[in-house]
C-alpha cells in the first residue's frame, strides 16, 4: 500500500504535465515529487560513475602509425576487430590471422571501409594447427618487408574437452602454444624491424593459473576454469622469459588484461557444462560492469600505440596502466621450464 500511495500520484502528475506541458507545471510537479526525483537523479548518476569505473582507462591520443606494419591474431570479431580498426584508422598495414575465411575476409572489408585504409589483409591462421602456424608464417614472411608490431590477442576460453591437431589441450594450445611458435617464427624479421612490439592479450583469470608441469595436457582429469588460468599465466609467463631473451635488440613485449569484456569469447562455456540460464538474473549487473568489445579493446591499443608503452618491456597492462601480475614462486624458473616445454611441444627444440 505504501508503494501504491508514492507511485500513484507521482504518475498521474506526470501523465498531467506531459499532457498538458508547461514550466509553471513543470516547477509544480518537481517541488511536489522532489524527494523522488531525487533519489532518480542520485541513483543515475551512481550508476553512471560505476559505469565509468568499471569501463575503465580511455587511450585518446591521436598518434599515426603510417608506414607501421601490424599482425594480429583473431582480428575478425571482439576486442580484435576493435583493435584492427583502430590501428588501421592510424594508417598502419594490419594483416588479420583468423581461422575462419569468411568471417576473416569479411572483417578485412569491413575495416577498409570503415577505416578508409585498403591496406588490410587477410590470411587464414588456426592457432590449434601448428603447421596452420608455420603456413601463415611463410605467407606472412614472403609478403611483408617489416613487422613493427605483432598482437597475439586471438584466445579460447572454458571450451569442453577438446584436442588441438597435434592431441595438446586446446586452451593451453591455442592461447599459448600456437602464439609462441608464431611469435618465435616471426621473431628475427620483427627484430630487423626494431623498434617493435610483441603484445600478448592474457587475463586477470592469470591470478588463478599455475602451470600443471606434471599434466600439461589435464589428461587425469580436465577442469575448463583451470585450464583457461593455466594458458592465461602462460601468457604471461612467456612475456616475461621473451623479454629477457631480447633485452638490447629494440623489441619490447608486454602482456596485458583487457577487462570483463562482452565478446563471444565465453560461447563455449554452456557446452563445458557451465549453465549460463543461471546467470541470467545478473544481466544488468553483468552489462554494468562489463565493457563493451571497443572499450575492451582499449589496453591493446594503448600497449601498442603509447610512446610510455613504447618505454617498457616485460610488463603487464590493464585499464591503460601498468598493474603488477600474480607470479607464481621462483617465476624465473617457471618461466625458463615454460619456455623449454613449449619448445618441446611446438618443434622448436634443437639438441
Amino acid at each position: 500500500m505504501v508503494q501504491q500511495e508514492i507511485n500513484m500520484p507521482f504518475y498521474s502528475d506526470l501523465t498531467e504535465l506531459i499532457s498538458d506541458f508547461s514550466f509553471d507545471n513543470l516547477k509544480s510537479f518537481c517541488e511536489n515529487h522532489y524527494i523522488l526525483l531525487s533519489g532518480l537523479l542520485s541513483t543515475a548518476v551512481g550508476l553512471k560513475l560505476l559505469r565509468t569505473y568499471f569501463v575503465g582507462g580511455v587511450f585518446r591520443s591521436k598518434a599515426r602509425l603510417d608506414g607501421k606494419t601490424v599482425v594480429i591474431t583473431g582480428g575478425n570479431t571482439g576486442i580484435g576487430f576493435e583493435t584492427a580498426l583502430d590501428l588501421a584508422k592510424r594508417g598502419a598495414r594490419v594483416v588479420l590471422g583468423c581461422r575462419d575465411v569468411t568471417r576473416g575476409e569479411e572483417a578485412a572489408k569491413k575495416i577498409r571501409r570503415a577505416s578508409g585504409n585498403g591496406n588490410i589483409i587477410f590470411r587464414r591462421l588456426d592457432l590449434a594447427s601448428l603447421e596452420s602456424v608455420r603456413q601463415f608464417a611463410r605467407e606472412t614472411l614472403a609478403a611483408e618487408k617489416d613487422i613493427h608490431i605483432l598482437l597475439n590477442n586471438a584466445g579460447i576460453m572454458m571450451c569442453p574437452n577438446w584436442k588441438s591437431v597435434e592431441g595438446y589441450e586446446m586452451q593451453f594450445a591455442t592461447n599459448h602454444l600456437g602464439h609462441f611458435l608464431l611469435t618465435n617464427l616471426l621473431l628475427e624479421k620483427i627484430k630487423k624491424s626494431a623498434p617493435s612490439r610483441i603484445i600478448n592479450v592474457s587475463s586477470r583469470a592469470h591470478i588463478r593459473g599455475q602451470i600443471n608441469f606434471d599434466d600439461i595436457n589435464f589428461q587425469k582429469e580436465y577442469h575448463p576454469r583451470l585450464a583457461y588460468s593455466q594458458s592465461k599465466l602462460a601468457n604471461v609467463l612467456f612475456t616475461r622469459e621473451l623479454s629477457r631473451r631480447l633485452e638490447g635488440t629494440g623489441v619490447t613485449v608486454n602482456a596485458l588484461h583487457p577487462g570483463m569484456v562482452n565478446t563471444e569469447l565465453a560461447r563455449h562455456m554452456s557446452e563445458a557444462g557451465y549453465h549460463m540460464w543461471a546467470l541470467y538474473p545478473l544481466y544488468p549487473l553483468l552489462m554494468l560492469v562489463s565493457k563493451t568489445p571497443e572499450q575492451g579493446a582499449q589496453t591493446s591499443i594503448y600497449a601498442a600505440v603509447s610512446e610510455e608503452a613504447g618505454k617498457v618491456t616485460g610488463k603487464y597492462f590493464s585499464d591503460c596502466a601498468l598493474k603488477d601480475p600474480v607470479l607464481p614462486e621462483n617465476s624465473e624458473e617457471v618461466e625458463r621450464r615454460l619456455w623449454d616445454l613449449s619448445e618441446e611441444m611446438v618443434g622448436l627444440k634443437t639438441h
